[in-house]
């Protein structure tokens, strides 16, 4: 199973980052034969999403697109900046099309410094999938409080109870992806899926 994880704060000492580390190491080391990419938003590597230049330009977007074609599943991680989802999470998936994630299953996880992290759940369930036919799982996790929980290794004696709960909660979410990729595989090998015909969602 390949995963793909996108890391979309443009911070360069990111929490998001560390987030989005600690799902690469679960999954690397929990899911056997898992292959994981990591793509981090920090710095603002694509420029925004321009329809008349058709997105970002190849020299850029060509490697990504590549691993997202070959991904099974997809771990989108944002942290809540002023009730939304970044811009730069919002101009990725502008950027991706049907033919690299469509019919692919995606998990939100978003990320707040205290007890926020839903309105980024709401905000792309809601939009951003709509011609890349992204399809998010039913389950999402908020990591709250985040400077101080996903600091340690998971065998540390010294965990707070907040602290296991997002990891056992982490880990039951990453499962459950494992399970949507490998379903989904035969929706986009049915032949149902056509792309070409209905290349814009309603």
């Amino acid at each position: 199973m390949k995963f793909f994880i996108l890391s979309g704060s443009p911070r360069a000492e990111a929490q998001t980052l560390k987030v989005a580390q600690y799902v690469q190491s679960v999954l690397t080391r929990e899911h056997p034969g898992a292959e994981v990419d990591l793509c981090s938003l920090s710095g603002n590597p694509l420029p925004l999403w321009d329809e008349a230049t058709g997105g970002a330009p190849d020299a850029l977007w060509d490697p990504i697109s590549a691993e997202l074609k070959a991904t099974d599943a997809l771990v989108v991680v944002t942290p809540e900046w002023g009730g939304m989802a970044t811009p730069g999470v919002k101009n990725f998936l502008l950027n991706c099309t049907a033919d690299e994630i469509g019919h692919k299953p995606g998990l939100i996880v978003t990320v707040s410094a205290s007890r926020g992290g839903s309105y980024p759940v709401a905000e792309l369930r809601m939009s951003g999938t709509k011609n890349n036919r992204l399809a998010w799982i039913p389950e999402h996790v908020i990591i709250h409080h985040v400077e101080q929980n996903l600091n340690a290794p998971d065998d540390a004696a010294d965990l707070g109870k907040e602290d296991q709960s997002q990891r056992k909660r982490l880990r039951y979410a990453l499962r459950l992806l494992e399970e949507y990729g490998k379903a989904l595989k035969q929706v986009r090998a049915s032949g149902v899926v056509d792309h070409q015909t209905f290349r814009s969602g309603m």
